[in-house]
């Protein structure tokens, strides 16, 4: 099995940088540092780096159709934001009753966001599967897909062809598959890699073009490529010990780049893993695919 090692490419030193895409129009990344409540833009043909405060932590977001629009997937709430003039438009809230923030989150095929959520215990203690994925489609109406419970909802991607969704609960270590249907159905989900032999957790994932899911894996330093028979065919080696999710970048779309994390970590941890929170670059020879937007319009728009 072949093997290369990412470099770090931004002293970001985050948090818990998280939910990296890459924007083809504005040939940059977008991120989130979801425990600051930042949202961060690297253009990497020049170096430059801007970020935003946002108004309570960002657990993920998509690109829209509409250009300097994002949604935001807030920690309980949705909404969309302006780039240029930071107006913020909410939409709703997200299991307001429960001990739960939202998590991971991508855009299907056909522009439609589907997100997880994330169980925040009250006092601490374990996590348990209390969360669940959902859909919002493009009307803005938002659905609970019938996955079962989660506590860490992650990896979330689809196939080139958008009739495979990927998705895990972090804790169980698994990454499961299942078929989803072009009205935005998921069914049929099944186990699909096993990491319960390793000592870390399955955290984001991205898909290539070929279809091979990039899997970045929380504690162990690395992101792993699955080819879509479920192979472990390539090792990226991260220098952080807790890498959060890889995205397809550059003009080529052959950059693999890398968020990761300091959370949790203690001062010694820290010490030792001196690269934590940084944003990480490895040139591989798949290409990825352009990230899918959501297809929605904020009613402001709609109103216009």
């Amino acid at each position: 099995m072949s093997g290369v090692v990412a470099t770090s490419v931004l002293d970001a030193r985050n948090v818990l940088g998280e939910g990296i895409q890459w924007c083809d129009r504005k040939q940059a990344l977008y991120w989130t540092d979801i425990q600051t409540s930042k949202l961060y833009r690297h253009r990497p043909s020049d170096a430059l780096t801007e970020s935003w405060p946002m108004p309570e932590r960002l657990a993920s977001f998509a690109l829209c159709e509409l250009d300097d629009w994002l949604l935001l997937g807030l920690a309980t709430r949705l909404a969309f934001y302006h780039l240029p003039s930071g107006a913020l438009e909410p939409l709703c809230e997200v299991e307001a009753a429960l001990a739960t923030r939202l998590n991971d989150g991508v855009c299907d095929r056909e522009g439609r966001f589907v997100f997880g959520t994330l169980h925040e215990p009250v006092g601490g203690g374990p996590k348990q599967p209390i969360g669940s994925f959902y859909r919002l489609d493009t009307d803005l109406s938002l659905h609970r897909l019938d996955l079962g419970g989660v506590a860490i909802s992650n990896s979330l991607a689809f196939s080139p062809d958008g009739r495979t969704m990927y998705f895990c609960d972090s804790p169980r270590r698994v990454i499961r598959r299942g078929s989803y249907s072009i009205d935005g159905h998921a069914s049929d989900a099944e186990d699909w890699i096993d990491l319960r032999h390793i000592e870390g957790e399955p955290d984001g994932s991205t898909v290539d073009a070929e279809g091979g899911l990039w899997n970045a894996q929380w504690g162990m330093g690395r992101v792993v490529r699955y080819a879509p028979d479920g192979r472990e065919d390539l090792i990226v080696q991260v220098s952080a010990r807790q890498p959060t999710r890889p995205a397809l970048g550059g003009a080529a779309l052959g950059q693999l780049y890398v968020t990761s994390a300091r959370d949790g970590l203690s001062a010694q941890a820290l010490s030792e893993d001196t690269q934590a929170g940084n944003l990480f670059c490895a040139p591989v020879s798949q290409r990825g695919l352009p990230e899918a937007r959501f297809a929605g319009h904020p009613r402001t728009i709609d109103a216009a």
